[in-house]
This record gives structure tokens, C-alpha cells and sequence, in this order.
């Protein structure tokens, strides 16, 4: 194999940044195909934490090439605040390129972000306020702006212009909002120009070439499955295509070049702001699985939304994502529960259901069909075999591929790079 994808299968924070960083080791080239600077990655290296918003997480280790894909929504002063937060650590960050089709983010996406959240009032969607959804939007709409035209100046200068005159009307006639200033974008923007332009690249080429040479290539989802524009919980998901068929447009990579998924799972479902959480416990088992998982978000800080493992929506990322393996993430977090659940079927009106409702009145409406696990009630973090995990917790994993239909490939029993057990050899 010489392609493998990282997908979320829950509501993101499940560890995807360090089982990346893990399987980085073995590639030659870390892809991230979508979202933007809302989604964050945490990654341990010798008990240091490394928080990354842009970057791929192979940019950790020396000699891997980092590639931001087309699919980003792509901010130049977040990604030039981080290489310099980096370098400061004794990164080198030499290695990276950035997809010349990639939208770039624009000081009136963030405001209009902002604007439209706080004008929904008690039907807000707990955007974070990066303009994320705006600068996707204005994609479609074809008045985007890529990296192509940034590092252009006349095409830029030209871009803006009009752009900015759209968007100063918007934001007049929607928000009473004053008009943003061309020339002091225009300043800003290009001093980001100059210094990205040399790591700006058409990125499918780069990409077909090194997997046509056999190099081996990772590419890395932010988000996760249920918040898939599509297929997550709609509305109250992000602007993009986590999912692992996302890779395809979000890198400009063909289906039939994807040898291996894999599909990252929290040993228990968090999910941050609005929607439907069937196994969410707004009780003393959340506030503890919070406290003991430290369950804040990497980027906002905000407190997590947290409840047992449902099975079924790790079921539905196995099958829309052809998932190979799991990578079970934080399954120490586990070890001081005596007693723990899974949710293995939903029940609706009495009736057991057998898919992932798309309508949310329904989903809000589902009872979750628990079985219940005996806790180990030992530290896990020092085992590095499957074998020498406690049978509970052995019988815990099993369960969970049974309902997934999807093989366990690692697990994860802390935080740092060698807390990793790896139950399936040679994934590249």
C-alpha cells in the first residue's frame, strides 16, 4: 500500500492529530484535504503538546513533506502565526507546500461569520467564527479568491476590488456593519503573498506523480463523519467533506489511488456546540468523563458536550467511508469507570431502526440501546500489546468492531507517540 487516509468517525476531538503523527513516521508525504483553521489537532512529542490548526501533523518529524490540498479553506495569517509558534519549538518547517486551488480566507469571511451566527439567536449552529462557511460559500458562488490569485498582485488587486465591493453592500444592508478598507486589505494580504509564494504549488500534480512513484502518502481529514455537510447532522456541521471520499476532491487524488482507510474513534463520543447527541450524559458520568479526558476544545477552549460510545455512528463512518481499520483513541480515559456503556442499536417510538436518521427531529427522538461493560479499573497507559490489555477492556474492543464491521488496527493509550498499540502491521 502506498496511500492511506485518516477520517473522524464521530464529531471530531478524537485523536486524530496523534494517530497521524504516528503513521507519519512511515510516509513520505502528509496530506490535509479539507476544513480550515476552525478544526484543531493536538499532538504529544515527549510530553510536549504541539496544537496545529493548518499544518499537517507529519510536519513533527524531519524530512516529511507537508501538502496543504485544494479542499483547505486557507487563512495566511493563522498558518504564518503557527510556523512561527513552531519554529520557536525547533520545527523546521522548510517542508511544506500549498495547493495554488486552494480559497483563501478573507478578513470579510471571519466578520460575516461572526455576524450571521449572532443574527440566529437560539437557532445558532456553534460556528467558530473563523469564516469558514463564508469563504466555502463564496467558492460557490465563484467570487472566491485561491491562492493562484493571491500570489497574482494585478489579478489580486483586480479580485478584491470587486469582491469587496459585493461584500461591503452585504454587510451594510444585512448588519449595519461599516465598509472594510481596499487598501489596507490589499497591503496585508499581499506582505502574506511574498512570503507563501514560494510554497505554492498545483498540488494534484505534485500528489498523481509521487503516488505514481510509489511514494507513500497520508492523507489526514479535519472534523469527522458527523459533521459531514452531507452526511453529518445537518445543520449543525461543518462546511466540508471529512468523510474519507472527501480526499478525492479535496486533493485532487482518484478513488482507485486510495489503498487503506482508517477511521479514528474516542473510546467515547464527545461533540462540540448545537445538535443531536443521543448517548450525550448531561449528568455527574459527563461532567467525569470531561474532568478526567480533559475535554476542552483545542482551538476555542470551549467545554465539550460528552457521553458513552455509540456504536452505531462509528457503523455508519465504517460504511461511508470504507473503513479498513479503527484507531481507538483514549481508551485510558476508561480506566476509572467501574462500570461502561456502549450504545449498540437506536430505538425509535418502539422500534428498533437500522440506519442514521437524516431528519433531526427523529435523531433528537432516539433512544440508545446500551449494553453494559464491566470497567478495569487498572492504568493501561504502560501496555504496548494487545494481548496484555485487561479482558475487559479486550471485550470491550471486540464489541465495538462487531457493531462497526470494521477491523481495530491501533489503539491508543495516551497521549504520546509510543503509547500506541499497533494491532496491524504495515499499513503502508
Amino acid at each position: 500500500m502506498s496511500t492511506v487516509v485518516v477520517t473522524g468517525t464521530q464529531w471530531g476531538d478524537e485523536g486524530k492529530g496523534k494517530i497521524v503523527d504516528y503513521l507519519a513516521e512511515q510516509a513520505d508525504i502528509v496530506v490535509r484535504y479539507q476544513g480550515g483553521s476552525n478544526a484543531g489537532h493536538t499532538v504529544s512529542v515527549d510530553g510536549k503538546e504541539f496544537k496545529l490548526r493548518l499544518m499537517p501533523s507529519g510536519i513533527l518529524y524531519k524530512g516529511k513533506k507537508c501538502v496543504i490540498g485544494d479542499g483547505v479553506v486557507f487563512d495566511p495569517e493563522v498558518l504564518l502565526a503557527e510556523i512561527e509558534g513552531l519554529k520557536k519549538e525547533g520545527i523546521e518547517m522548510a517542508d511544506y507546500l500549498i495547493s495554488n486551488r486552494a480559497q483563501v480566507v478573507m478578513p470579510y469571511h471571519r466578520l460575516m461569520d461572526g455576524l450571521e451566527e449572532d443574527s440566529r439567536g437560539q437557532s445558532k449552529i456553534g460556528t467558530t467564527k473563523r469564516g469558514i462557511g463564508p469563504c466555502y460559500m463564496d467558492r460557490d458562488r465563484r467570487i472566491g479568491i485561491r491562492m493562484c490569485d493571491l500570489i497574482d498582485d494585478e489579478v489580486f488587486a483586480s479580485k478584491l476590488k470587486n469582491i469587496l465591493e459585493i461584500k461591503n453592500r452585504e454587510l451594510e444592508l444585512l448588519y449595519n456593519q461599516p465598509p472594510l478598507n481596499y487598501e489596507k486589505i490589499l497591503a496585508e494580504y499581499r506582505e502574506y503573498a511574498n512570503k507563501l509564494r514560494p510554497f505554492v504549488l498545483d498540488t494534484p500534480s505534485y500528489l498523481n506523480k509521487a503516488v505514481k512513484n510509489k511514494k507513500k502518502v497520508l492523507f489526514e481529514g479535519a472534523q469527522a463523519t458527523m459533521l459531514d455537510i452531507d452526511y453529518g447532522t445537518y445543520p449543525y456541521v461543518t462546511a466540508s467533506h471529512p468523510i474519507a471520499g472527501g480526499v478525492c476532491v479535496g486533493a485532487g487524488i482518484g478513488p482507485r489511488r486510495i489503498d487503506a482507510a482508517v477511521g479514528v474513534v474516542k473510546a467515547y463520543c464527545t461533540r462540540v456546540g448545537e445538535g443531536p447527541f443521543p448517548t450525550e450524559q448531561l449528568n455527574e458520568i459527563g461532567n467525569k468523563i470531561r474532568n478526567v479526558g480533559h475535554e476542552f476544545g483545542t482551538v476555542t477552549g470551549r467545554p465539550r458536550r460528552t457521553g458513552w460510545l455509540d456504536g452505531c455512528v462509528v457503523k455508519y463512518a465504517g460504511y461511508l467511508g470504507s473503513l479498513d481499520y479503527l484507531a481507538v483513541t483514549r481508551l485510558d480515559i476508561l480506566d476509572h469507570f467501574d462500570e461502561i456503556k456502549m450504545c449498540v442499536a437506536y430505538k425509535h417510538k418502539g422500534k428498533i431502526i437500522d440506519e442514521m436518521p437524516a431528519n433531526l427531529r427523529v435523531f433528537g427522538e432516539v433512544e440508545p440501546v446500551y449494553e453494559t461493560f464491566k470497567g478495569w479499573n487498572t492504568d493501561i497507559s504502560s501496555i504496548r500489546k494487545y494481548e496484555d490489555l485487561p479482558e475487559q477492556a479486550k471485550t470491550y474492543l471486540k464489541r465495538l468492531a462487531e457493531v462497526a464491521d470494521v477491523k481495530i488496527g491501533f489503539v491508543s493509550v495516551g497521549p504520546n507517540r509510543d503509547q500506541t498499540i499497533v494491532c496491524t502491521q504495515n499499513i503502508f
